[in-house]
């Protein structure tokens, strides 16, 4: 039984919407970083922070491959039972149960219609980038050294990240993926704020 304040902090994870869609997608397998970005159309930093919260609550956990990459998976599932409790002696307002029920289907229907819209804006959106991917994997040898950088820079194109997060993301061991970023920075592909790796100047338009 948890206590109020565990209680608190688990409605507080499941109040985000993201968090739950997680949870959910974790329930089927475990993913890495980069499939749950890319299932839920979420930037790897915004998902990585979301992990680190799960994880330092106990929910998730996470186990590395044979390249060293973490895979996270449900350590403790979450099922939340809500029961509403009616006061004695409480009169609901009346109204006009038609209306509001008439009411209620015209937006569902108006917002069924917008997010019908904006899926197949999303799967346009979602091929045209994927097809920039494929020109950049194609194109970008010419002017880097390695796989390494080119996946770096894929990942800073989405936002902008901290080592640690880059490595989340990219296959590689910390010395190299380091070196990489150091010779990008040379290249005045990326520039480096801080912690904070991203993509510099024209690169980033």
């Amino acid at each position: 039984m948890l206590d109020q304040l565990e209680a608190a902090r688990i409605l507080d994870i499941l109040g985000n919407r993201n968090r739950r869609r997680i949870i959910e997608l974790l329930r089927q397998k475990p993913c890495f970083v980069t499939e749950i970005s890319d299932r839920l159309t979420l930037s790897p930093k915004a998902v990585i922070e979301h992990l680190q919260m799960m994880e330092r609550e106990e929910i998730l956990a996470f186990q590395l491959d044979e390249r060293r990459r973490k895979y996270y998976f449900l350590a403790n599932d979450i099922d939340v039972m809500v029961r509403l409790l009616r006061q004695e002696g409480t009169l609901l307002p009346r109204g006009d149960d038609s209306h509001r029920l008439r009411s209620s289907l015209s937006r569902l229907h108006r917002l069924v219609e917008a997010r019908e819209e904006l899926a197949g804006s999303l799967q346009n959106l979602e091929r045209d980038i994927n097809q920039q991917i494929k020109e950049i994997l194609q194109h970008g040898h010419e002017i880097l050294d390695d796989d390494t950088q080119i996946d770096l820079l894929i990942s800073l194109a989405h936002c902008d990240l901290t080592l640690e997060e880059l490595s989340e993301l990219v296959e590689a061991p910390g010395d190299a993926l380091f070196e990489s970023l150091e010779k990008l920075q040379e290249k005045h592909i990326i520039e480096r704020e801080g912690e904070t790796y991203r993509l510099r100047g024209v690169h980033a338009q």
